[in-house]
């Protein structure tokens, strides 16, 4: 049976304090189920990368994982789609059937991006945009209003292990107030890549409400510490 999580749960995120959105890219990904059972009490949401390995240079989740996932944890799972544009439609089907609660996707595709947002919320499942470290901020704002999440990347896209870039801080300055604008209140702004100890603390600062935490996560050897320490900042 799968597990879901509460239909607001959107609405109840913990948005007083730092997020932490745990990407599943570094859990233990021989034994997946018992590494997310070790740190699902601290996890405000999962992410989960899928990549076709031409956007993006990886091969990475697939609706299957999702689905099996979704048997485990009743947090939120936010699947970040690293897809060509030309499968996009097929693949947000098939992860919000898979049991997505978000699905974020790069503009960068082309021009199935309105058509990209219209299925997700056809289909009932929050939505969001993912830019690229080159793309400019403003390339949000045709669309800004119809999302639940923007994130920005740090760091070039699906490359583990990279520092975080000096605009990464402005860059997200640039889109709480492109957000504010709007008048999209609720929507959530994520920090994604070169997260480590250092950098934290300069994105919460920039704006940041949620951070995607690898190693910083999954590789520490005091959780409860580390979440405390996030959740402090």
């Amino acid at each position: 049976m799968s597990l879901k999580p509460k239909s607001d749960w959107f609405d109840i995120l913990p948005r007083a304090r730092l997020m932490a959105e745990y990407s599943l890219w570094s859990a233990d990904l021989a034994n997946l189920e018992a590494d997310i059972l070790r740190v699902d009490e601290f996890v405000d949401l999962y992410h989960a990368d899928a990549a076709d390995g031409r956007f993006a240079p990886s091969f990475l989740m697939f609706p299957d994982q999702i689905a099996r996932i979704r048997k485990v944890t009743a947090k939120p799972i936010h699947v970040h789609l690293m897809i060509e544009g030309d499968i996009l439609l097929s693949q947000i089907r098939q992860f919000a059937e898979a049991g997505a609660d978000l699905i974020s996707f790069h503009p960068e595709t082309g021009d199935v991006t309105s058509a990209g947002l219209d299925l997700i919320a056809e289909l009932g499942v929050k939505a969001g945009l993912v830019l690229r470290l080159e793309t400019p901020v403003s390339a949000l704002a045709p669309y800004v209003s119809r999302l639940d999440f923007v994130t920005l990347l740090g760091t070039a896209v699906g490359v583990k292990g990279q520092g975080l870039s000096e605009t990464a801080c402005p860059r997200l300055q640039e889109a709480g107030a492109l957000i504010a604008a709007s008048g999209r209140d609720n929507a959530v702004l994520a920090a994604d890549g070169g997260i480590r100890e250092t950098t934290v603390p300069l994105l919460r600062q920039a704006g940041a409400q949620t951070v995607v935490m690898g190693s910083l996560a999954f590789n520490d050897p005091d959780l409860p510490a580390r979440m405390a320490w996030l959740r402090s900042l």
